[in-house]
C-alpha cells in the first residue's frame, strides 16, 4: 500500500533582530479561530517574536485591518486567521475570493502575511485545520510570515529613488563577496 503526499515544513527561520507581528482574527467561528490563534502564537513564540492580536468581525475586514496595520504602525509582518464555511447563498463564494484577494494584493505590495483564511465546506474540515495537533493551519500561516519576514530582512530595504544610476556609480549588492561592481 502507497503512502499518503508528504509535506515537507520549513525550519523556522532566525533572526539577529527583534520581530513584530500582528495577528488579524475573525473569530465568527470561536472554537476554530481559538485553535489557529494557538497554533499561531506558538509558532511565533518558538521563533522568538513578538505579537499582537486583534479582532474583526469577519473575513472581509481582515485584509482592512492588516491595510490599516500595515500603513500606519511598524509591524514586520501579519497573520490571516479567519474560516468560511459553505453556506446555502453565493455570500461564500464573495467571502472566500475577496477576503483572500485583499490579503493577496497586500502581500503584492509588501506586507510579510501568512494566510490562514480556512475555505471548507463543514465545521469539521474546519476544526481539523485548526487544530494545533492535527493540520495547524494557524501555525503554517505564522511560520510562511516569518519566512517572508526574513526574506524581506534578507534582500533589505530599498536604497533610495528609482531609476538609472549615474554613470561610474558603484552598486554594493547584498551577500556578493566579489565586492562592488560599476554601473
Amino acid at each position: 500500500m502507497m503512502a499518503g503526499p508528504s509535506h515537507y515544513e520549513l525550519p523556522l527561520p532566525e533572526f539577529d533582530a527583534p520581530v513584530k507581528v500582528l495577528i488579524v482574527m475573525a473569530p465568527y467561528y470561536k472554537d476554530i479561530a481559538d485553535g489557529q490563534l494557538a497554533g499561531a502564537k506558538a509558532t511565533l513564540e518558538a521563533a522568538g517574536a513578538d505579537y499582537e492580536v486583534v479582532e474583526v468581525p469577519g473575513a472581509l475586514e481582515i485584509p482592512v485591518a492588516i491595510g490599516i496595520a500595515h500603513r500606519q504602525s511598524n509591524f514586520d509582518g501579519y497573520v490571516a486567521l479567519g474560516c468560511v464555511i459553505r453556506g446555502e447563498t453565493t455570500h461564500y463564494d464573495t467571502v472566500c475570493e475577496e477576503s483572500n484577494r485583499g490579503v493577496t494584493m497586500l502581500g503584492m505590495a509588501g506586507a510579510c502575511i501568512g494566510n490562514c483564511i480556512l475555505t471548507v465546506e463543514n465545521h469539521e474540515q474546519a476544526a481539523v485545520r485548526a487544530d494545533p495537533a492535527q493540520m495547524n493551519k494557524g501555525g503554517g500561516a505564522a511560520a510562511a510570515a516569518l519566512h517572508l519576514i526574513a526574506l524581506t530582512r534578507g534582500y533589505g530595504k530599498p536604497k533610495g529613488g528609482v531609476g538609472f544610476k549615474p554613470r561610474g556609480e558603484s552598486i554594493q549588492i547584498a551577500g556578493d563577496s566579489k565586492g562592488p561592481t560599476t554601473a
